[in-house]
Parts: C-alpha cells; structure tokens; sequence
C-alpha cells in the first residue's frame, strides 16, 4: 500500500515534469528565443557566403593558428564539413554564451517581474524542484542553440561546397561518417562547455525581481570574465575562469584525440554548476517571494 507521503512525492514529481514541459514550451515559443535561434542560424550561413564569395574572387581564408576558427575556417572551401567548426570557433565566445545569458538571466527573474513566480509555488512541487526546473530548460536552451548552430552550418557546408574526408588537425584524414560523428561528439562538447555559464546565470536570476537587470548582469558578467581571461598579468587566475577551456573542443579533431583540456572544461563547468547552483539554491528557498 502506497501511503500519504509517497502518494504526494508522486504527484510532486509528476507536476515537475509537466512543469518541465510547460517551460520548455513556453521558453521556445517566445518570440526572443526564436530571434536568439534565428540569429544563431544565421551566422554560419554568413560564414559559408562570405567565403565562397572570397574564394570566387580568387583568394582564400589564411591559414589560421592550427586550431581556432581562422584555422578551419580555412579547410571550408575544400570541405564542407569544417564549416561547422568553425561556425562553432565563431559562434562560441560570444553569440552562443549571450543567448544562453539572456534565457538564464530571465528563468527566476523574469517570473517575478511578470508576477507569476508565488502562483508557481503554490504547486506541490515545491521551491527545489521548480528551480530545478528553470535551471533543466536552461541547459536544454544551451543543446538546442548549439544544434541549431552545428545543423545551419552542415546544410550551409553541403550547398555551397563539397563534402568528404577530413583532415584533422594532426594531419591524418578520416572518412566523413566518422568527421561527422566528430562534428557531433564537438557540438556536444560546446554545450557541455556552457552548463556553468548557466549556472550562474540562473543564480543571478535569483538576486532580483527584474529579468531585464538579470539578463544584462549575466551578459556583463559574462564579458568582464572573457576580458579578465585574455590579461596575460592575470594568468594564475586563468585556470579557474569558466570560458578558459572553451575551445578545446577543438581537441576532438585531432588523432589521436586529445583528452587533458577537455577533461579539465567539463570538471570546471561541473565546479561552477555545483558551486553557483548551490547558491541559487540557498537564495531562492530562503528569498521572500512577494511576485
């Protein structure tokens, strides 16, 4: 026999998940996160036109470092494929970090400047739990861009230039199924790369009634950690700031892979969704909800 408390945990968690569904559908409906996405789209198809009109006039991307965005950005003419690294290089430090601020910035804050965030409360819930739930639909914001980035970038890719075996960065070649698996392995670490990000940005969302002030605390946040991370005076910090690692996606397209700088990002993105996630939680159970 099922008894008084397990009968309401049960209908706690199945409140949760319909709350999850809920705000996943409301968060890709709006109308900004479909312009969020659109532009997300938008950039490599950019990228892939700007080269192909280069490449047409009779000159080509240079050479690059051997592994950022230049460096594939200038394997695109002979391969499509490489298009959406380097739509992921591009993509990264900027666009993709500020979409996720905006949606995180809002999770909490947003609630409370609409005046519906005690209405959510009162479900069974519970405060936990629906923090959970914010922070679930932010992470699925930051897979989601990204996919849309990596697909706009493969279709782009395929139209406008030929496809087939890749070249890592070592210089060996693979075939294109398993470039292909590597374009997906890559777009799975670039999300991954933003789970602490997230974090904090849904632990800003906590500190005020205004999604608009969490949205431009999160980004600024967000800007002034990127400036700090390129002062060569502040390197001893560099290690622990959650974009140093960002690029080491580029890793996976090596052969053998490279596993060091990809293991040392997830363990700092996992250090920051603990550290900040515990302090969104700390705020939001014990903040007085009045909106």
């Amino acid at each position: 026999m099922t008894g008084a408390g397990g009968t309401t945990g049960a209908r706690g968690r199945l409140w949760t998940l319909g709350l999850l569904r809920s705000e996943l559908t409301v968060t890709f409906r709006r109308w900004r996160t479909l312009a969020l996405l659109g532009v997300l789209a938008a950039v490599p198809v950019l990228i892939g036109i700007a080269v192909r009109i280069e490449t047409g006039h009779g000159s080509s991307p240079g050479p690059g470092d051997g592994a950022g965005g230049p460096a594939f950005l200038s394997q695109v003419t002979n391969n499509g494929l490489f298009l959406v690294f380097a739509a992921l290089a591009v993509t990264l430090p900027v666009f993709l970090p500020m979409a996720v601020g905006v949606v995180a910035g809002d999770s909490v804050a947003g609630e409370a400047g609409a005046g519906t965030l005690r209405y959510l409360l009162v479900a069974p819930a519970g405060r936990s739990r629906l923090l959970l739930t914010k922070y679930a639909s932010v992470l699925t914001f930051c897979l989601v861009a990204t996919l849309v980035v990596a697909l706009s970038a493969l279709a782009t890719g395929a139209l406008l230039f030929p496809v087939g075996d890749v070249t890592t960065i070592s210089g060996t070649r693979i075939g294109f199924g398993e470039g292909l698996l590597r374009a997906g392995l890559i777009a799975l670490a670039v999300a991954a790369s933003l789970i602490g990000f997230a974090a904090l940005g849904v632990f800003v969302s906590t500190l005020t009634g205004s999604g608009i002030a969490a949205m431009a605390a999160t980004v600024g946040l967000l800007i002034t950690v990127q400036i700090v991370d390129t002062i060569p005076q502040l390197s001893g910090v560099h290690p622990y700031l959650f974009p140093h690692y960002w690029m080491s996606y580029a890793d996976l397209l090596r052969a053998p892979v490279y596993w060091d700088e990809l293991v040392k990002n997830l363990g700092l993105q996992g250090l920051y969704a603990v550290v900040f996630g515990s302090a969104a939680w700390a705020r939001f159970t014990t903040k007085d909800i009045t909106s």
